[in-house]
């Protein structure tokens, strides 16, 4: 319900989300969570954690990257559990989505990551390469447990599948603004426009637009069309470039959001 409540929140204000991107573990695990809420400090409405796998096909070399940092740390899924159990001790508000791939959960059970996952306080979980139409297995775990699933719409994506995915989705629908891998740089907002105008002909739930955003200027553009703002691989690689000055790779992360969500606002 926090997905949902945020949403609701952010429209009575007239604002729209910024929903930022970081992997759990990376740079080092014990600083997942202080990142998080530095990132709600700086104005995120709601976050998105991946969880490490060793072949994340849909990444770009900077997201991919940091799975293999937060893998080579033996960073697992109940590591990423206890990063969201330790943040929702002083934050139960902000909304915390994670994703990432099948296998790991898969492996675990889906009743297990379902029950680990709603312990935790995760409101909300996208699996880039489970489809709609095979996912009514976890979809069955997570719903009980007031767990959104959300699922990616592309450029391509046609109609039907459109359909599809509206009709099981919950909680946002994320729109991939660019063909191709995360990190992507050109953004063609008429097109975008046009296409989350599209989706929304299927769906009232909101629609979040990543891909290709890297700065205050593109967030704020993206905001004027879509309902929550995406950021992911920039976030990423200032975390590894300040890696190594402790807390400065957080402050960098928390800079960027700050010039983001002040470019939003002032549209």
């Amino acid at each position: 319900m926090r997905i949902k409540t945020c949403f609701e929140r952010l429209s009575l204000e007239d604002r729209k989300g910024l929903m930022p991107y970081i992997t759990a573990g990376d740079p080092q695990v014990n600083k997942t969570a202080d990142a998080m809420h530095a990132m709600v400090k700086s104005g995120a409405n709601l976050i998105e954690l991946g969880f490490p796998f060793s072949d994340p096909v849909a990444d770009g070399p900077v997201v991919a990257a940091a799975h293999e940092r937060a893998l080579s740390q033996g960073v697992t899924l109940n590591d990423v559990f206890s990063i969201v159990t330790e943040f929702r001790k002083t934050d139960n508000t902000t909304p915390v989505v994670l994703m990432g791939y099948l296998n790991p959960v898969e492996i675990m059970g889906y009743q297990v990551f379902a029950e680990k996952a709603a312990n935790a306080g995760v409101d909300g979980v996208l699996i880039v390469d489970l489809p709609a139409e095979f996912a009514g297995e976890l979809v069955a775990e997570l719903k009980p447990r007031q767990i959104d699933m959300i699922y990616l719409v592309t450029p391509t994506t046609t109609d039907e599948r459109i359909s599809k995915i509206c009709s099981v989705a919950s909680g946002f629908v994320y729109y991939v603004s660019v063909k191709g891998v995360t990190g992507s740089h050109k953004l063609d907002l008429e097109g975008i426009q046009a296409r989350v105008n599209h989706i929304k002909g299927f769906t009232d739930l909101p629609v979040g637009v990543g891909f290709g955003i890297r700065d205050g200027e593109s967030a704020a553009a993206i905001s004027t069309v879509a309902d929550g703002v995406i950021v992911g691989s920039l976030l990423v690689a200032e975390l590894a470039k300040y890696a190594e000055e402790g807390e400065a790779c957080i402050d960098q992360v928390a800079g960027h959001l700050t010039a983001m969500r002040t470019a939003m606002d002032k549209q």
